[in-house]
Formats: structure tokens, sequence, C-alpha cells
């Protein structure tokens, strides 16, 4: 694999420093990642990401509102991120016959109660006759893909999915080909279609922008180093570093950094990691977000680019210079547009395709911008809503007007034409909805006054710009790949509904700004003005079977999610031939249950049937029953293996759950663990898995975890049937020693980062520097970033990515200062920074 895009790195300890007097204190977490203390309290010993995935995880197994699948598909959980007042948003993962559905993504959001308070898929169930056997091979879809770009760089093995972004879900190759496109850095994500060979779709991941070199004079930046080697990597905020086009970050003698001058790209890096900082900030304290990627990390930046523009392209940001080349792209609100869009990209749904999707990516990036212009509050760079104003790119002033877009060329108002328009200029709608949101159409106080596109309201009262970015976050959480201009609309009323209620202001001002440019409410949106009554429902089972003559039955539950409860009137559609539903009884009031009851006629056909059950209150919500009649022709089994593990407390124990197509064809199983001691927690990777596949189980015990012989019950729940195995835990209590080892396999994915922990019951004071042994499965060690977070934690550098060619990691050893306890928990942290080499952790001991 071609390495150009990385240069050597450096090896050893980081710890945190800053420019001229500043000197910060040591974190307990990266900044954002710490939780208050009364919310702490308030939520007591429920670790509240835990329960928003396993109550997220009952909806996706129920098929609740949104979420239903076919026989063949199964979800599987990537992400939980927290969003503001104590939402959870859980994002999924659509597979169909084991491959990854493109465009079958989803997003279940929760309540830090447990209540399930939406849901969002970006398509439903696929048809049935979706062929899974390629007539066109691997190589000839690369070679395919290659011919989206003017020179080709590099290439990486594709992979085969259902593309369920088109009319019709078809079966394609996904190809990842980068290199140039008309002289610009590109890297291309073809869909090519595995029956005839031609694009069904594509999307470039660099993301373009502009931007200004604008100087903030004397600031203060996090960088990290000490005596006389520093360097411009931020530790409190890891994956935060600025370099030049080599890919590290740039190195001195002191830590003082750049001189003031438009041409000196040290100077750049000044102002760039002084805006993606005040931008981490922003996000932390007006937004809630852990970190550019929600889960406490960024992404590297670098200038020096030569070219009169800025990027995103997947894995990091890079800045250029203005047409005269007298100052480098990196002010405020330019290096927040660029890392905005790794914002669009982390959400769920990730940066999707098609111009009116692109638009709003780069929506996204000026809304990033203008809040973090608004935040940093730089008497050098007041807030405005104009997009690299001070750049004078090539003589025209500002590249967008978010107030006004027509002024700058770009559209004021939502149309038809919307869809094939220049993603920039696509940007337009959502940026004037976004000041009308944040402002209104007449704010006064010197602030520019905002048209209103035809056909909307009179006026249009702002509701500031920290509220808006909330929604508008709030709305980005429910984000899937298909996202359009009427998605985002539904998704923004929901989050202001959520964070402010119905009865509030800021949702009449969300809906009024959406209609004052032109994009209109979407069928069944909730009204303001009043309260929302709303419910949730769920089945218990979700599956069951039944010969011709005999019935079946489940447990529909109810429960009160918003306001007060409410009757709630049952029925059941989509029923076979000869089928008959009843409810015992036949309304609940919410918060209560009903007897589902199925009888099957001596007369209904075998088969496997999807039963649509509906609550119908207030609201509309519904959850999907799978029936099989007849003699069951699809069944599986399952196993663990190996069936039983030793550890200590504190540790982790791994074990591989297999299934086996018994009867029939395979079918999506979703994996749950029960009966797990005090302490510990089970996790699955995948969570869902078509029968004859695999997962790997890791049962995670506390140090407070109880000496004893447990039995844990792996339950896998299917279309058809419901099967058990068991895995004999056995807990031994901590030794004293001062060496821990966690054999936890963890996969690592491109551009992914993995956590594994050993808590440490040694005493005193960690003897430094502590020895770390770490064994790595992965072709490519210059891909890997792998950092240590200690008790107290304090970050430290282990082992940087860099290098022009790849060798495989192996069993490496290291020594890394560090002052602080030995007892508690240690954190290894690896991250893959470039594409192409995959692999795992495989183990890793430290010696304290």
């Amino acid at each position: 694999m071609k390495r150009t895009a990385l240069a050597a790195a450096a090896v050893g300890l980081a710890t945190a420093a800053s420019m001229s007097v500043f000197v910060p204190p040591a974190h307990a977490a990266p900044p954002g990642a710490t939780k208050d203390a009364a919310g702490a309290q308030a939520r007591a010993a429920v670790d509240p990401a835990s329960l928003a995935a396993a109550v997220a995880d009952k909806a996706v197994s129920s098929g609740l509102d949104k979420l239903a699948k076919g026989p063949d598909e199964a979800y599987s959980r990537v992400s939980v991120t927290r969003g503001t007042s104590d939402m959870y948003f859980v994002g999924y993962e659509r597979t169909y016959k084991g491959l990854p559905v493109v465009g079958g993504d989803a997003v279940v959001v929760t309540d830090s109660a447990g209540h399930v308070r939406d849901t969002v898929a970006a398509a439903g169930p696929n048809t049935p006759d979706v062929q899974t056997q390629a007539r066109i091979s691997a190589e000839k879809a690369t070679e395919v893909a290659k011919t989206r770009l003017s020179r080709v760089d590099d290439s990486a093995a594709p992979r085969l999915v259902v593309f369920n972004w088109g009319a019709k879900p078809a079966l394609a190759w996904e190809a990842v080909v980068s290199g140039l496109v008309k002289g610009r850095p590109s890297i291309q994500h073809v869909f090519v279609d595995a029956r005839t060979g031609k694009i069904a779709d594509s999307y470039d991941q660099v993301r373009e922008g502009s931007g200004n070199g604008y100087y903030y004079g004397q600031v203060t930046i996090n960088t990290s180093g000490s005596g006389s080697s520093y360097s411009m990597t931020d530790t409190t905020r890891p994956g935060i570093q600025c370099g030049g086009q080599g890919g590290t970050a740039y190195t001195g003698t002191d830590d003082a950094w750049g001189n003031a001058s438009g041409t000196n790209l040290e100077t750049a890096c000044v102002d760039a990691l002084y805006s993606v900082q005040r931008e981490w900030d922003m996000l932390r304290d007006w937004l809630g977000r852990n970190g550019i990627n929600g889960s406490g990390r960024g992404f590297p930046a670098r200038v020096g680019l030569a070219d009169v523009n800025a990027y995103w392209n997947g894995s990091y940001t890079n800045f250029g210079h203005n047409q005269a080349n007298t100052r480098q792209a990196s002010n405020i609100d330019v290096v927040a547009h660029e890392f905005g869009h790794a914002i669009f990209q982390t959400t769920p749904g990730g940066a999707g395709s098609g111009n009116e999707n692109g638009g709003i990516n780069e929506g996204t990036g000026d809304i990033f911008g203008a809040l973090t212009e608004a935040y940093a509050n730089n008497p050098n760079d007041p807030p405005d809503y104009l997009v690299g104003e001070e750049v004078d790119l090539v003589g025209d002033g500002p590249i967008r007007n978010m107030y006004n877009p027509s002024a700058l060329g770009d559209p004021n108002c939502y149309s038809s034409s919307i869809p094939s328009t220049e993603v920039h200029a696509a940007a337009g709608p959502l940026n004037h909805w976004f000041y009308l949101l944040a402002e209104g159409n007449n704010p006064g106080g010197g602030k520019p006054t905002s048209p209103i596109c035809s056909g909307g309201p009179s006026s249009v009262t702002g509701v500031g710009v920290q509220k808006a970015g909330q929604i508008y976050l709030g709305a980005l959480n429910r984000k899937t790949s298909t996202w359009r201009y009427t998605n985002a609309r539904a998704a923004s009323v929901a989050a202001a509904i959520e964070l402010f209620g119905a009865n509030s202001a800021e949702c009449n001002t969300t809906k009024a700004a959406w209609s004052a440019v032109s994009v209109a409410a979407a069928t069944g949106e909730p009204a303001c003005g009043t309260a929302t009554n709303d419910f949730a429902l769920s089945l218990t089972p979700s599956t069951g079977s039944a010969q011709p003559g005999s019935s079946t039955t489940a447990t529909v539950n109810t429960q009160t999610t918003s306001g007060s409860a409410q009757t709630v009137n049952l029925t059941a559609s989509g029923l076979p031939s000869g089928v008959t539903a009843s409810f015992s009884p036949s309304s609940v009031t919410s918060g209560n249950s009903s007897t589902l009851t199925l009888a099957v006629g001596s007369s209904t056909a075998q088969g496997s049937y999807q039963i649509t059950v509906t609550g119908t209150g207030s609201l509309t919500h519904t959850a999907v029953f799978t029936l099989t009649v007849g003699t069951a022709t699809r069944d599986f089994s399952i196993s663990a293996s190996p069936a039983s593990g030793t550890v200590t407390a504190g540790s982790a124990a791994t074990t591989t759950i297999g299934t086996t197509t018994t009867a029939g064809t395979a079918q999506a199983v979703n994996l749950s663990a029960s009966g797990l001691p005090t302490g510990a927690s089970a996790t699955f990777n995948p969570a869902s898995v078509t029968s004859g596949g695999s997962s790997t189980l890791t049962i995670s015990t506390a140090a407070t975890t109880p000496a004893g012989s447990y039995s844990v019950t792996v339950t896998g729940t299917g279309v058809t049937a419901t099967h058990t195995t068991t895995y004999a835990l056995t807990v031994q209590g901590t030794s004293g020693g001062r060496t821990f080892t966690n054999g936890t396999d963890y996969t690592i994915s491109d551009y992914s980062t993995i956590q594994s922990s050993i808590t440490s019951t040694a005493t005193g004071s960690a003897v430094s520097p502590v020895s770390l042994s770490v064994t790595i499965v992965h072709t490519c060690a210059e891909d890997l970033d792998i950092w240590l977070r200690g008790p107290n934690g304090t970050w430290y550098a282990v082992d940087r990515y860099g290098g022009t060619s790849c060798t495989s990691y192996g069993t490496r050893t290291y020594s890394v200062p560090v002052s602080q306890q030995a007892a508690g928990t240690w954190v290894l942290e690896v991250s893959d920074v470039y594409a192409g080499d995959t692999g795992y952790l495989n183990s890793w001991s430290i010696t304290l």
C-alpha cells in the first residue's frame, strides 16, 4: 500500500503544555469527556449509555416504528452518542444476508430514563429477491471505479454491498479510489453494479471549501512537550495536531510559535489550532458534544496546501492560501467549516450522496463556522454570518452569505432545482434557515436583516445562536445517509420539541424559519403550541410459530414517554390468508399491556409472514411480529467456543459465539447475554449475525466483581426461533501483583479508534517508566496511533503513526514515563488513521 501521505513520526511521551505563559492543569479526561457531578448522582449506578444501547437494541429487535426489517436482514449497532438534555442517539447499520446495506442505516433516540423517543431509518426492508452473487469481479469493479479519476494514486479492495440509495436495491461493489480530479485531491467511493458493471453512484470523501488567513495575534493554544522539545500536538484534545503537508506536527525547541507573517506556515498552524480548539470547546460547552467525532477525539490539520482552497478528506483537514498568496486559509470560520464536515461525517448516516445531501453537508460546515466564531467572540474577527469574509479569495470579499445567500449568487429558497445545484450553492437554503432561526429576519442591534421567501411567514423572531446550534446538532444526530432538506426539517422540529418542548417558542421558530426558506412540512410533522402526549410500543416476543389450526401469542407492551397517559387502540395488519388477530384488551392506557393472539386457520399456507401491530393514540407507533406457519423450515443453532473462561476481577474474557443454519435458509440472529455477575457487562461484535456467521462476546468485569463461578446465558433471537447457549465464567480475586493483562481482541478498522482497559489494583505510585507489551495483528504499523491514559486522566503518546512503507506490527514493548498512582483503570487507545489495512488488538499488558 502506498504511503506517500505519511512521514516518519516520533515515538515517546507527550505531556500537556501550552503556548506562552499558559500552562493548563492535567485533565481528568479529554475536554468534553467528563460528566457533570449532579447528573452523575441523578443517574446513580446506571450507566446511561449502556441503558440507551439496551433499550435501542430492544426497539430494533421489535421492529419498532421505522425499524421494520425483512427476514434476511439484521441491524448492527455502531455508535452511542450523548446529546444535550441527557438524550442518546444510537446508530445502526443494516445487513441483508450478511452484506452491508448502503442506505439502510437507522437511528434510535432514547432518553436517560430508558424511553424510546424517536426512530429514524434511511429506508425500509429490502425486497427478498436481491441477488447476492456478483457477476462482475472485484478487480473489474476497481478498474471501473478508477475511471472517476484523472489520476489514480491508490485504491483499496472493494467490498460487496446491497446498494439501496437508488430506486431499487441492487448488489454492488463499493470501491474506494484516491488521486486527482481536474488537478484537485479526490477520494471517491464508487458503487459499481455487481451484475452489470455500470456505475450506480459515487461520492467524493474530499469536501472542499475556502477561507482566509486572518491572524489572531498573541493567543493561547494547547501544545505538548517540555524542556527543549515541543510539538504542535494538543494532548488534551486527542487527535488534534497541526503541521505541514507531510502529516507530522510541527516541532520546536521552545513553546513560542509563529511570527505573525501571513506566509509563515507555523503561524498558520497557530491560527488553525486556536480555531479548532475553540470549536472543540464550543461543542462541549454549548452543544454537549464530546470532541469533534462525538467520542472524545478530533483529527489532524495540515497547512501549506499549494492551492487557493481548503478541504476535509475524511481523515484530516488541509488549508491553502488566498489567490494573492499573502495569507493562509486558517481563520476561525474556515477551519471550523472544514472540521464541520468531520462532524457531519461522524454523526449517524455518514457523508451521504447527491448534490442536495452535499449542499446540507456544506451548509453544516458554514453553521459550525458561525457557531465557533460566535463562541470565540474574538475582537480581531467579530462574529458574523459571512464565510471567509476577510480572505479576499479572488478580490471579491466573502465567499458565502448566510443571512442573504442571493447577495453572492446562491439561492435563498428551496426549489426543485436544488438537487441539481452545485453543492456550495445548494447550501444556501440551510444557511438562510440557520440565520433566521438564530437571529430572525429583523434582529436589530446592528445585525443585518434577512429576506423571507414567497409564501413564508410575515416575520421570524430568532432564538439565539446557541439554541439554534443545539437544535441543529439534535437534528444531525437523527441524520441518515439519504438526508434531504425535508428530512432536515423533520429532524430539527423533533430536536426542538425534545430540547424545549412542543409548547415552546423554539419549536414554532424552527418551523417558521423552514417555511421562510420554502422547505415545506412533511406529512405527520408534530404540531407546536401544545404539549405532546406520546407513548412507546413493543412486542415480547417479536417472533413466533404455529401449525395450521393452532395459535401463538405475544405481549404488546406500552409505555408513556411524554405528557400524560392516553388510550392506545391496537390493530394488526399484514395478516396472511386464514390468520386472524385479536387483542385482550383491544385498547389499553399507555403503561399497560395487552395479549395478542394470532389464530392460524387450517388452510393457511406454510411460510414466514410479517405482521404489523399498530398502536393509535394521539400519535401512531408500530412494531413487527414475524409469524412462521407450519413445520419450521428455517432454524439455527448457537454455541460458544470456548465454553468457559477464567479472569481476574477487573479484566475481560472473550469467546466466539457461533451460529449454524440447521434448516432452510439463513436468517438474522440478534444476540444478548444474561446472568452476568455484579459489575460485569457483555458486548457482542457484531450484535447481530446471519446464521452461519459468528460474533465475539466480550465479558468485562470490574475490580469489585465478586470472585466465584457464574453461568452466563447467551440468547440468539432469530426470525423463526430463539436458542440459547451457556458460558461458564470464573472470576478470581485480584492477586496484588504489578503486571496486568487484557487479552480481549478488538477489531481495528480503517479510520476507527478502539480502547482497551485494564484495572490495576497495585498500590502506591506507578514506577516510572511503566512497561507496556502490546500485541497487534496488523499489516501496517505505520497506520496506527497509540496512546495510554492513566487513572488520573492524563494521556501519554506511546507510538505515533507515520512512515513511507508498511511493516507488520506483531508484539512491541515500550517504556512510558508517567507520574501518577498505580491503582485504577489504564486505557490503551489505538487509532487507524489510514485506509487499506485492518487488523485487531490481540492483547496488551502493563507493568506498574
